[in-house]
């Protein structure tokens, strides 16, 4: 049986249960240091209002099958929204920081914000695979065409994914690190190396990496049923007061940290 991805996937807003299905999986060894997991998402709206998901996407390349919709997902910056409706789904490869590179073979960066037909990375053959994943049914079916599709094109492994994920798992794990000065310090790294690094491999800069998994963690707290003291927040994300804060936050969000707690309360 696949192995599935444990733990609650963040950067989620305002899901609400029962409105679509995701499913995460573990790839296949040979495939996982350029390969996160293969995601999968299906609802089933027949007969209801359309839904609105929102997230607050990671910072990752992903490639993309849906009928009429796929492609090739550059990193995006801001928030990310899509009306769910009708009986669908999409079926999804969620690349490492860095680990769509090889396949690319130039800048990420030129990806950022942007979604690329699969045949502008692929060329004919990824038309092919569209169709054959399409015309699958099941998770671990589609999976397969998946991987096979992909060692195909099996990159050879590239030290400098492994570094940046190493340094995105630095970001991640310590809450500290505030300042794309004090993660070059850290890492023994030069800052413009640094970010040189991130736009070519991430497609994103490291400062807008630490900001953005800063907000996770503020989204999580907001939608919690714990109180929040936002300013004591703030100071702790490295923010220089709390107005700064509730700006960023809201310009993600679409809402203030307070109106986004009240609002996943009344859920």
């Amino acid at each position: 049986m696949r192995q599935t991805v444990q733990g609650k996937a963040m950067g989620l807003l305002n899901a609400e249960e029962g409105m679509f299905r995701l499913a995460r999986y573990v790839p296949a060894p040979d495939l996982s240091f350029f390969i996160e997991h293969f995601w999968i998402v299906a609802w089933d709206l027949r007969g209801r209002d359309p839904y609105l998901q929102e997230n607050l996407p990671y910072p990752s390349v992903h490639v993309v099958i849906e009928p009429g919709r796929s492609g090739v997902f550059g990193v995006t910056t801001g928030k990310f929204a899509r009306w769910l409706e009708g009986k669908s789904g999409a079926f999804g490869i969620k690349f490492r920081p860095g680990g769509f590179y090889p396949l690319l073979g130039s800048p990420v960066a030129a990806l950022t914000d942007r979604v690329l037909p699969l045949d502008a990375v692929f060329g004919d053959e990824g038309r092919a695979f569209e169709a054959a994943v399409l015309a699958l049914d099941g998770d671990e079916a589609r999976i397969e065409e998946a991987e096979t599709f992909l060692r195909e094109r099996l990159p050879a492994p590239d030290a400098a994914i492994s570094e940046v994920n190493r340094i995105v798992n630095c970001i991640v794990e310590d809450r500290a690190l505030t300042k794309v000065e004090d993660l070059a310090a850290r890492l023994g790294l030069s800052k413009r190396a640094l970010q040189r690094w991130f736009h070519d491999y991430v497609g994103v800069s490291p400062k807008w990496v630490i900001k953005r998994y800063r907000l996770y963690e503020a989204a999580e707290l907001a939608a919690s049923e714990h109180r929040v003291n936002w300013a004591r927040l703030a100071q702790d994300l490295g923010y220089f007061d709390q107005a700064h804060f509730i700006k960023d936050f809201k310009a993600m969000v679409g809402k203030t940290p307070a109106d986004y707690a009240s609002a996943r309360g009344s859920l």
